[in-house]
């Protein structure tokens, strides 16, 4: 099967691409980098020829909600319409966890988000849409985010997260299958509050920063109730635990 990917060069993209090519499939690695550009349409026509299926794992770099909108509205559009003159036969988009909660009720990326999902289940192309947690790989920019004056504040909300390597294996086996038409979750197999995570890894790190629990913190700018960030109960669960990411070296790349 001729597959294309959208965004291989990043985190989760380079993965599937490598996850793909050794099971035998035909793969297009499309990225800024190889040539392709999802917003501007630069190289999508010829990177779309004779593709199956296309698994959009692009993001916009910016959490600000006007950049962001912009950037998955565009892209998604010009995915969508690009690949119903391709032909392809299953559009493979790779979300968030709790955009739909956050996007009502909060607003900036997750509203980004939930326009993209929009787009995709309104087009009448077939769809699955892979909701996935936050990434073990990603807590260094939460705290990043978080940092005032030398202290890392962070909302007092649990979250699940899970190992990159994990994200990409869920996404290949949504590939490999057939449309959905419909959301599917994937989390991390344990539940920690934000602190704890980030305050684990700052140590691992030898990073000075205090780490302290603030009622009022946002997340990206986003004020989250206690589990909002949460799957739900019929997610399936990665294998990898944190310690164990942590302790073979993840937080070091």
């Amino acid at each position: 099967m001729r597959i294309a990917v959208m965004g291989g060069t990043g985190l989760i993209g380079r993965r599937v691409v490598v996850r793909l090519t050794d099971s035998g499939h035909d793969v297009v690695d499309a990225s800024r980098a190889t040539g392709v550009n999802t917003f501007t349409t630069e190289g999508l026509e010829a990177a779309l020829e004779g593709v199956d299926t296309v698994i959009d794992v692009t993001n916009s770099g910016y959490f600000d909600e006007r950049y962001a909108l912009e950037f998955f509205r565009v892209s998604t559009f010009n995915l969508l319409t690009y690949g119903q003159l391709a032909g392809v036969r299953h559009h493979v988009a790779l979300s968030v966890v709790g955009t739909d909660r956050l996007s009502k009720t909060e607003g900036g990326y997750f509203s980004a988000k939930a326009i993209q999902e929009k787009l995709i289940r309104e087009s009448g192309h077939p769809y699955t849409i892979v909701h996935a947690t936050q990434f073990f790989e990603f807590v260094k920019s939460i705290a990043d985010d978080a940092t005032e004056g030398g202290k890392v504040r962070l909302a007092h909300a649990f979250f699940q997260p899970m190992a990159a390597d994990d994200v990409a294996d869920a996404v290949v086996g949504v590939a490999d299958g057939s449309p959905l038409n419909g959301i599917v979750e994937f989390a991390g197999p344990e539940r920690f509050r934000l602190e704890e995570l980030v305050r684990d890894e700052m140590r691992v790190l030898d990073d000075p920063r205090e780490v302290v629990a603030d009622p009022l913190a946002r997340y990206f700018g986003t004020q989250l109730d206690e589990d909002e960030l949460l799957p739900g109960d019929d997610a399936t669960l990665g294998p990898t635990r944190f310690h164990d990411w942590l302790n073979s070296g993840g937080a070091r790349g």
